[in-house]
């Protein structure tokens, strides 16, 4: 997992450089240059050379191997008392330790004079503090140089004012570095590359936010953009893709119609991220789609080449076109022209088609299969940042728009081909990826199947979340492998399930729907059923969601304590329900009551029989008559007993029982 982040990041900062042209081998070239100046040249050159070394051979070693998936991740410690076994759990682990990683930065940049030790040569930049800038800070080019190649957005900002009041000139080529930094992040500092579980966690929250304007009108960017004399046409891309980037979609127009009146060309990318934002710079289908053509033919009237990214754009447009019948038709026509060009999907095109022709409200489409006999086998790298939502709604589609069991295995299979569960994407995709193909399972596959499944992926792989573990029971009720409560019961205390009222009713309901043959597992019951009666009562009553008391579960309770044979546990649970009725939700199933009298009857205890004679009146039990007639043909009452038990019936109750029982005779 941990490694799938660290192979996102990689992609992350290639499209990056890719996105704004030029920059990697400038600021390539320029660290060299110094590095071939710089006393420790040899020594860069020789570690460079070793972790190029290094690195191919642990991945050579790594591909020898594939997951064991009954260890947990090896971020967590090595102690099954420590391991984290519930998904806030895991969540609480990896993001605390994360914390201390944060403070123990905070601490040597708070404190970095008591860190300027250098023994390492060369030297490790990352174990130094970070240089703080202010207005007595010296600064030169090479300075601004530098920060903007640490990517620090913020650092590189302050050294550029501080270079600007002191009236020094930049050449241009730092300008343009400068400017596609601050267009790319919109001013603001990215979220460090170290900080990978902070990373793996908040993505998927990111990913769920509305697109809405975020660009700074006059920022920062837009002044060093104003700098750059004469304008020129890397300039002016940077801009636009960092306007469409964070959504001045207006501005960006009126920029690309500004270069079109001068003259000034535009690159592949740049075009791809006008397409991109097609959808908001029009409104109605056929308008975005002649948007779309437009920008394709000046494309080639400029002799560009168009790319995957190009494709990406232009389907994802077609994507946000809604139900109409022109969507398929473009969508299928823009891939086939693509392919001619030599265009080679990604993950992401297939991802955008699959919005195209997959509609929650439209008619089922098959096109899922289509490409899966396309890609089926195949190991993809990221190309685009969408990539990584194909797998999580592939999966999606298989259960809820197909449910195709068949297809569910088939994507299953090409996410661990190769290294493509690096795309897999973040904390939140796989886990919905998992709770999808889980459901699919639970309902489609044989039982012995999906629990072999289940014993794999669980807990190191993935953790049910409550949906899924209430599909679970029931799927274990409806195949009567009763064998498996005590265990689901056991992982449900593990993962933090157990103040779920749904499924404690579940659970309890199955295991007294499917009495067991042996006296083992009829114990196994009665303690579950236990640890439940325990759970409620030590409760505490000022938690915010508590378990509510109900009937139905408290007379489950007391049906699988009878079973095996435990009366006193059953007493205390019918004593709850007679002294606290108004705390208690409901009352229990009449068979739990009747068991019980059938025991007391057994036992030949008539005190707490027609104690529960009185709380099946109370209760308003129509049966309780019957109740009464059953206590007293099954034990011999003496008068005052007949007597206490004709109060609480009714003693015309009690005359129609024994008439009826004569007429019988």
């Amino acid at each position: 997992m941990l490694k799938a982040v660290e192979e996102e990041e990689e992609p992350r900062i290639r499209y990056f450089k890719n996105m704004f042209n030029s920059n990697e081998e400038r600021v390539v070239s320029e660290t060299e240059e110094q590095e071939e100046r710089g006393p420790t040249s040899k020594a860069l050159k020789r570690m460079k050379q070793g972790k190029v070394l290094v690195i191919d051979k642990l991945t050579a070693l790594a591909s020898t191997v594939g997951r064991d998936y009954t260890a947990p991740h090896y971020k967590y410690h090595d102690d099954p008392y420590l391991i984290p076994s519930s998904n806030i759990g895991k969540r609480t682990f990896a993001l605390s330790k994360e914390s201390g990683r944060k403070a123990a930065q905070w601490i040597r940049q708070e404190h970095s004079k008591l860190f300027q030790h250098r023994h390492a040569d060369p030297p490790i930049e990352a174990f130094y503090p970070r240089p703080v800038y202010d207005e007595n800070s010296e600064v030169t080019e090479d300075t601004l140089k530098k920060v903007i190649g640490d990517v620090s957005v913020s650092d590189a900002i302050t050294v550029y004012q501080l270079l600007e009041k002191k009236g020094e000139v930049l050449s241009e080529s730092t300008k343009q570095s400068f400017l596609e930094l601050l267009c790319y992040y919109n001013g603001d500092d990215a979220l460090p590359e170290d900080l990978i579980e902070e990373r793996w966690f908040r993505q998927g929250t990111r990913a769920r936010e509305r697109q809405r304007k975020t660009w700074k009108d006059n920022g920062v960017a837009e002044t060093v953009f104003r700098s750059i004399e004469p304008s020129t046409s890397a300039a002016y891309c940077a801009l636009l893709q960092g306007m469409t980037r964070h959504y001045q979609v207006d501005r960006a127009w009126q920029l690309f119609e500004e270069m079109n009146h001068k003259g000034v060309p535009l690159t592949t990318e740049a075009y791809n991220s006008l397409i991109r934002v097609t959808s908001y710079l029009r409104e109605g289908v056929e308008q975005r789609w002649r948007l779309i053509e437009e920008l394709l033919v000046a494309m080639a009237k400029q002799g560009l080449q168009p790319n995957v990214g190009t494709l990406n754009s232009a389907l994802e447009t077609v994507s946000t076109m809604g139900l109409q019948r022109q969507a398929k038709t473009y969508a299928l026509r823009t891939l086939a022209e693509f392919r001619k060009l030599g265009v080679e999907p990604s993950l992401a095109s297939y991802y955008f088609l699959l919005n195209t022709f997959c509609k929650e409200r439209g008619p089922t489409s098959s096109i899922l299969v289509d490409i899966m006999s396309h890609i089926n086998g195949r190991s993809f790298t990221i190309q685009d940042p969408k990539d990584t939502f194909f797998f999580v709604t592939a999966m999606d589609l298989c259960r809820n728009h197909l449910h195709d069991k068949d297809l569910a295995w088939s994507v299953d299979a090409l996410l661990h081909t190769g290294n493509n569960y690096d795309l897999i994407g973040d904390s939140y995709k796989e886990s919905i990826y998992y709770r999808n193909l889980f459901a699919l399972l639970c309902s489609t596959e044989p039982f012995e199947v999906f629990m072999e499944f289940y014993n794999k992926m669980v807990p190191n792989i993935y953790i049910p979340e409550p949906g899924i573990m209430e599909e679970v029971l029931r799927a274990v009720d409806l195949n009567g492998a009763m064998d498996q409560f005590p265990r689901l019961w056991s992982d449900m205390v593990i993962f933090d399930h157990t103040d779920r009222e749904n499924l404690i009713t579940d659970i309890l309901a199955g295991m007294v729907r499917n009495q067991p043959p042996s006296e083992d597992l009829t114990a196994k019951f009665a303690k579950v059923a236990w640890d439940i009666w325990t759970k409620l009562e030590a409760q505490d009553q000022e938690r915010y969601r508590q378990l509510r008391c109900t009937g139905p579960i408290l007379g489950d309770v007391m049906i699988l304590c009878l079973r095996a044979g435990d009366f006193p546990k059953a007493s205390m649970v019918l004593r709850k329900l007679d002294k606290e009725q108004h705390k208690v939700l409901g009352v229990p199933k009449l068979a739990a009551l009747q068991l019980f009298l059938e025991t007391c009857i057994a036992n030949k205890d008539v005190t707490n029989a027609i104690w529960c004679m009185q709380y099946c009146t109370d209760a308003g039990f129509p049966e309780a008559g019957q109740l009464a007639q059953l206590l007293k043909d099954g034990v011999e009452l003496t008068d005052s007993q007949v007597t206490e038990l004709a109060n609480i019936v009714g003693s015309e109750v009690m005359l129609e029982k024994e008439t009826a029982s004569i007429a019988a005779l």
